[in-house]
């Protein structure tokens, strides 16, 4: 492996057999990737289009059919490479009569950290994922939510160079899910390399540097998000303050030069953005309810009376 591969799949395959050793199903067929150290890489697809079968053969809990899997410099089937490695499934399998603490701090005595440190990580990670509030608590009371943040935490407890995240933004709300991607981008820019499995495009548009899109096994699409999104002919410019003359003058040139004019209109944000802008704004200024212009401004030759009613008793 070259020295910024991190994973690399050479014909990767797994076939799923019943008992009389017939094929079943097969989950992965001659898969080939490379992923390259300090980047997002994305596994996106469908239910049952192989991510999972994929992670779990990069781990070593699967055994491939056919072709290898290198992580990390080592056979894929190397328990040893899973000291580097940090895992977060699809769904968390912990303990739920530990607290926060202590479940950091049973994952953080199997990698055989020192106390002291032991001690400084937890408290960090716990912190960083925002659950200092409920250190204490089990995790039996914990929502989906809260046990995904726990999840996350468990998987950094060992600093690892390679992060395996398994539908990470699963159970979040819009505030959860804006979190979890922030803190995939913070491990990118500390070097780490973090591969993430979802069928939400839009978390894996936001996060990921290249993708690759599996379907019923087999590798459909590989490469990085910005060429994969391009829409080739179609120019598309963004401007602020034209008058309603500049707009006629730039439908004119379209049309000289035998082009045609899509749209022009002005821009909108996403739904998550306005979202997450309208709660902030309620948590700097409670009680205050965001109006917008077009609430505010009543419709005109509408008949009606905008004096308050009179309160009669």
């Amino acid at each position: 492996m070259a020295d910024n591969v991190v994973v690399e799949t050479r014909a990767l395959s797994k076939v799923y057999r019943d008992f009389w050793g017939r094929q079943k199903v097969r989950a992965l067929k001659a898969l080939d990737l490379e992923i390259y150290r300090g980047e997002v890489f994305g596994l996106l697809g469908p239910n049952g289009s192989g991510k999972t079968t994929t992670i779990k053969l990069l781990l070593g809990l699967l055994f491939p059919t056919d072709g290898e899997a290198l992580v990390l410099g080592k056979p894929a089937t190397d328990v040893e490479k899973n000291e580097r490695i940090g895992y977060l499934p699809e769904e968390s399998y912990l303990y739920r009569f530990l607290n926060a603490e202590e479940t950091l701090d049973f994952y953080g005595r199997l990698f055989d950290i020192p106390p002291e440190v032991r001690r400084e990580r937890i408290d960090k990670l716990i912190k960083q994922v925002k659950l200092d509030a409920a250190r204490k608590r089990q995790l039996r009371e914990y929502s989906k939510g809260m046990t995904r943040r726990i999840g996350l935490a468990q998987a950094l407890i060992n600093e690892p160079d390679l992060i395996l995240l398994d539908e990470p933004t699963s159970g979040l709300d819009p505030i959860g899910t804006r979190e979890m991607k922030d803190w995939i981008l913070e491990l990118r820019d500390q070097g780490k390399t973090v591969v993430m499995c979802s069928h939400l495009l839009a978390d894996v548009q936001d996060v990921c540097d290249r993708i690759a899109i599996l379907h019923q096994g087999e590798l459909k699409e590989l490469g990085r998000v910005e060429d994969l999104l391009k829409v080739e002919d179609v120019t598309q410019v963004s401007a602020r303050g034209l008058s309603a003359e500049c707009q006629n003058e730039i439908r004119d040139v379209i049309a000289r030069h035998n082009g045609e004019l899509l749209s022009m209109d002005n821009p909108t944000t996403t739904l998550e953005e306005l979202f997450l802008s309208i709660v902030r704004d309620s948590e700097a200024r409670p009680g205050r309810r965001v109006v917008r212009e077009e609430e505010a401004t009543p419709p005109e030759n509408s008949g009606e009376s905008t004096e308050p009613p009179s309160t009669a008793s």
